[in-house]
């Protein structure tokens, strides 16, 4: 990689970002930064009290925590309330850290002794604490004392700023969002008992000092930060508590920083990535639930301006018969505020409140479990419904939504304002009925290994055409591709005769070109593309809906719906093969994928026959 593509990433990424990443490095080597001469005393006794009354008995409670650790929404481990979890410990391999008594500062970020470090953290995001809270306030007193015990043992084994539980400032800010909504569920957020407020305090001497750091990332740990900070702040100045107000204003400041710089005026979001955008969503929901149970000021115009469009965004994407999106971007398994016992692939939850918030709109019209945290929280479902679900372009984060009857398919395009985190250029999304058909691979794990890594974030587990076996663009390390793609010849979604057609490409740095036109009807999604520039080879990939496909000839069918390849160059190789996929963060299974290899410039044509 040559010095000129690495300095044009640098001033993709930004020149004050880099200069923050670099002075917020330096600070903690040197202990110039003040986050290692912090210290916190935490009051003794309980943390949450037993309810005056019960003010949920009528609703539904999320019970996942209650009869067992469940991580990242999919895997279970037998426990009951009565025994904490191991807060060291890796669920996925069964290593537990040795060495968590160290200041957190000393800790690698990836450990080859414990391997993903997030299987640790996820245990102490406090998702428990809102699963008990719910199970407390509807009348099940029996949750207030493994509440407390189990908040208790997590100090004990995690005390202020050892350990790796305190060596990243967003999972400390997850756990200060989460123990703030308790409180309200509890009824509690006035006269909070000593020892929450102390931890909540304790929580915000860590954020402050480094939120630098999360600044100069331009994604969700800016955000998670400055939402605790203005959070936990606002809480503690009611309190009388003189330092809160600095917190709370500090918090304000890049809260309202962020959804001005982050968000897109389309609504689309710096990760492009669709988890990520639920979770920046409900950050916010929580940043306004809050202000409006104290009773603080409003944002700015601009601020509500950007999350109404982001809530509409993910709308947008979201399947209104199962809450599915695509799985596109990264996916870190992140689910904040689970209110609700529905899937962590059910984002319809997020979208009910964000739009409610920040709309003024109920998304969804029906009753049902999304509606569940609007009641928790003491939200208002307005009458006003919003709009109809429909063909349209994101064109500042690079989507095209194609709708035609129960059918959905979504284009991506490279328009990297900020950082890509996987090389899928012109990946295709594809679905009926809210299922989905052709699919996007995950992420699978952080820290899994070069070659997983390499694959869950590649060009190879994309629908999309990669050329001479390597990547979109360069790697420059785990989650940072150098020489970001510009998008070529857009074409927005429009109606052509009955059909909703849209269309994009791109040209790499090594002179591939690829441009893709996609056009959906009643019955038929058809994908042309044009493809030249490649040295050796091109291999054109479509990642299928798991289930009994056959490959004859050029088709390849499953019974009921089939996939033709057409094209006019020779075809050096096509083939069903087995690919991975992540639908779940920590959790991989195959699916049939159809290759297609030519070695020649040219069009090759793909038919997708359905019935809706």
């Amino acid at each position: 990689m040559t010095l000129k593509v690495k300095v044009k990433t640098a001033f993709a990424l930004g020149i004050g970002n880099i200069l923050r990443f670099f002075f917020y490095k330096l600070g903690v080597a040197s202990g110039l930064n003040p986050v290692k001469k912090i210290s916190a005393s935490l009051t003794e006794g309980i943390f949450f009290r037993k309810p005056a009354r019960n003010n949920h008995v009528e609703l539904d409670a999320n019970e996942a925590w209650t009869g067992g650790n469940l991580y990242f929404g999919w895997f279970s481990e037998s426990n009951t309330s009565a025994t904490p979890p191991s807060w060291h410990l890796n669920p996925f391999n069964g290593k537990t850290l040795s060495i968590s008594n160290r200041p957190w500062w000393t800790l690698l970020d990836f450990d080859p002794e414990v391997g993903d470090i997030k299987g640790i953290w996820e245990a102490s995001r406090f998702d428990w604490v809102l699963s008990f809270a719910q199970q407390a306030s509807k009348g099940n007193a029996l949750f207030i004392d493994p509440l407390n015990d189990w908040l208790t043992d997590w100090i004990k084994n995690n005390p202020p700023y050892l350990g790796p539980n305190w060596k990243c400032g967003q999972e400390a800010s997850i756990r200060v969002m989460h123990l703030a909504m308790a409180a309200l569920i509890l009824d509690q957020v006035r006269e909070p008992e000593l020892g929450l407020a102390s931890l909540v305090k304790a929580h915000l001497k860590r954020i402050e000092p480094t939120i630098s750091y999360a600044i100069a990332q331009d994604n969700n740990h800016g955000t998670s930060e400055a939402a605790a900070l203005f959070i936990g702040g606002s809480w503690l100045y009611s309190l009388n508590d003189s330092k809160g107000e600095k917190w709370q204003n500090l918090g304000r400041k890049w809260l309202e920083n962020r959804a001005a710089r982050l968000i897109e005026e389309d609504g689309s979001f710096s990760q492009y990535s669709v988890n990520y955008h639920r979770v920046v969503l409900d950050t916010y929901s929580m940043v306004e639930v809050w202000r409006k149970t104290l009773g603080l000021p409003l944002f700015s115009k601009g601020f509500y301006s950007h999350l109404s469009k982001a809530s509409q965004w993910l709308y947008q994407f979201t399947q209104p018969e199962t809450g599915d999106a695509p799985n596109l971007g990264a996916n870190d398994g992140a689910r904040l505020l689970p209110l609700t016992a529905t899937d962590f692939r059910d984002f319809r939850p997020s979208v009910q409140l964000s739009m409610a918030l920040f709309d003024k709109s109920r998304a969804y019209i029906d009753d049902g479990p999304w509606n569940q945290p609007l009641k928790w929280l003491g939200i208002v479902l307005p009458d006003e419904t919003a709009g109809p679900l429909q063909s349209q372009q994101f064109d500042n984060g690079g989507y095209s939504l194609l709708r035609q009857g129960s059918a959905f398919a979504m284009l991506s395009y490279p328009r990297y304002r900020f950082r890509p985190s996987q090389a899928d250029a012109l990946h295709l999304d594809f679905w009926i009925a809210g299922e989905n058909r052709l699919r996007d691979a995950g992420t699978y794990s952080y820290n899994s290994g070069d070659e997983s890594i390499r694959y869950f974030g590649g060009t190879e587990s994309h629908n999309t055409v990669q050329f001479d076996d390597r990547d979109q663009m360069p790697r420059l390390g785990r989650f940072l591709f150098a020489d970001w793609l510009k998008a070529e010849k857009v074409i927005p979604a429009e109606n052509v005769a009955g059909l909703m057609e849209c269309a994009a490409g791109y040209t790499d740095g090594w002179g591939a070109s690829h441009y893709r036109h996609v056009a959906l009807g009643k019955g038929l999604l058809r994908i042309e593309d044009r493809i030249s520039g490649f040295r050796k080879k091109a291999v054109l990939r479509w990642r299928l809906q798991p289930g009994n496909w056959n490959l004859s000839g050029n088709c390849v069918c499953n019974g009921r719906e089939q996939l033709i390849v057409t094209t006019d160059l020779p075809i050096r190789r096509i083939e069903l093969v087995e690919g991975w996929e992540s639908r779940y963060y920590m959790c991989k299974k195959n699916l049939p994928v159809l290759e297609v290899e030519v070695d020649t410039a040219g069009k090759i044509l793909t038919e997708y026959n359905f019935k809706e």
